[in-house]
């Protein structure tokens, strides 16, 4: 959780809390990806695969670990998995002025759809996001 806290900005209201994630990870086909530096937890990557596709429902790097490669790891292995799991496509949403955007196009994805006002930030502005999707 303190790589979620610490990764998200609080104002666009996409970090999850601890009961949300807790209880996605009971979900069938869920699981969890951490990534450390020096026993320190980086990141994380949360999917869901369901049959042969998989939604990677959160992508989070740690601000003193960002721009080293974690996410294109987490990416990599979460692509990994799926190839073992016989998954064929993974999917993603994010706002659409989210710089982490180039990062998800350097890792093979592209824009497949846009969901008007989907991220709802505190201030009360909505945000639209964009589908991604890019094949394992």
């Amino acid at each position: 959780m303190a790589v979620m806290n610490a990764a998200f900005d609080p104002g666009y209201g996409e970090a999850w809390n601890e009961a949300q994630t807790v209880s996605m990870l009971t979900l069938p086909g869920t699981w969890l990806s951490l990534a450390s530096c020096d026993g320190t937890p980086a990141g994380f990557a949360l999917v869901r695969q369901v049959a042969d596709e998989a939604e990677l429902l959160l992508l989070a790097v740690a601000p003193a670990h960002r721009r080293t490669g974690v996410a294109l790891a987490l990416i990599a292995h979460t692509r990994r998995l799926l190839r073992d799991r016989n998954g064929a496509t993974l999917h993603l949403e994010v706002r659409y002025n989210n710089p982490a955007i180039e990062l998800y196009k350097r890792a093979g994805f592209v824009q497949i759809g846009r969901r008007p006002g989907y991220y709802h930030g505190i201030d009360g502005q909505v945000h639209d996001a964009l589908t991604l999707s890019c094949s394992v």
